[in-house]
Formats: C-alpha cells, sequence, structure tokens
C-alpha cells in the first residue's frame, strides 16, 4: 500500500541557476523530477516528505552543468497481490471494467464480476444484477482486490476481482 521509503536521486542543474537561491532551486527540480513518478521497484511516488542530504555537486567537464546527489524520503504507493483497495469505475464494456485505484489503473474481467451480474449496453453501460438492485457504471466508487501486477519500468497495472466478500459498490 503506502510506505515512507529512503530514496536517492541526482538533479542536473544548468549555470544559469547558480546563485544565492542554489539549495531552493534544487530542491524544487527534486520535487518536480520525483513526484507523480513511478519506479518498477518502489512504486509511485505520491510526495517527498524530507530531503536528508544534499550532496558535493560535482560539474560535468566541458558542459558546465552540475549534478547534485540527493537522498530524501517519500511516501510511495507499491500495490501487492491479494490487497484490497477502493477503485473509480473509469470505463465500462463487455469484456469488465477499467478502474483507477489512485495512479494505477486496474482491470476487472466480467469473469471476475459476480455472476449474478450481467452486461447492460444500454447507454451509459453498466453491469447490473436482474432486479437492478446494484449496478456498477461510469463513476461509481469499487472495493476491488488486486489479483495480481504487471510492473513495468514506468508504469503499474493491476487486475482485480469481485469475486470476495465484502467487495463491490461502495455505498
Amino acid at each position: 500500500m503506502f510506505y515512507h521509503l529512503p530514496l536517492e536521486h541526482e538533479v542536473l542543474l544548468h549555470p544559469k541557476y547558480f546563485g544565492p537561491n542554489l539549495l531552493n532551486t534544487v530542491k524544487q527540480k527534486l520535487y518536480s523530477e520525483v513526484e507523480g513518478t513511478c519506479s518498477g521497484t518502489y512504486g509511485f511516488v505520491i510526495a517527498v516528505t524530507t530531503i536528508d542530504n544534499i550532496g558535493a555537486g560535482a560539474v560535468q567537464p566541458g558542459r558546465g552543468f552540475v549534478i547534485y546527489p540527493i537522498k530524501y524520503k517519500a511516501i510511495v504507493f507499491r500495490p501487492f497481490k491479494g490487497e484490497v483497495l477502493d477503485a473509480i469505475i473509469t470505463q465500462v464494456n463487455k469484456v469488465g471494467i477499467f478502474t483507477e485505484i489512485g495512479p494505477m489503473s486496474c482491470f476487472i474481467s466480467r469473469h471476475s464480476i459476480p455472476s449474478d451480474m450481467e452486461f447492460d449496453g444500454a447507454n451509459p453501460c453498466s453491469y447490473k444484477t436482474k432486479d437492478e438492485d446494484l449496478v456498477l457504471q461510469q463513476g461509481d466508487d469499487l472495493r476491488v482486490r488486486i489479483v495480481g501486477t504487471r510492473v513495468d519500468a514506468k508504469d503499474i497495472f493491476a487486475i482485480g476481482s469481485l469475486m470476495d466478500d465484502y467487495l463491490g459498490l461502495v455505498s
């Protein structure tokens, strides 16, 4: 889920930023380069909480740019198989339901939706029970169990399921 981890990053700074606000510039560049990104190892970086150390800058010969090694702590979001999370439905079609869990995309196959729910192709598309007591459509909040994840270099995707107790529409 959410973790508070020590991480490292190198910031490359152009010589035009050298001056009295150098440290503030380095910090702002760290925030802009790191927050909102995803690493396959650690997950999505939500926010930098503290900057522990800004190392001595090393000038790149022939270019004038300076590389600052930075050690910092950040809150990261890393989902795992079996975890139960809240999601928002972004798209419904006959193959299943697409959701977003924060910055992560999650797909729920129609085979992982309870068998008493059927696809209704009317506008808006939805999954509903025969008596229309329960309707899942775009914009609804769901509670989903993560069945598996796929990690790319810059993104994480998940496959979810609604086939368990206390999963489904959050009311």
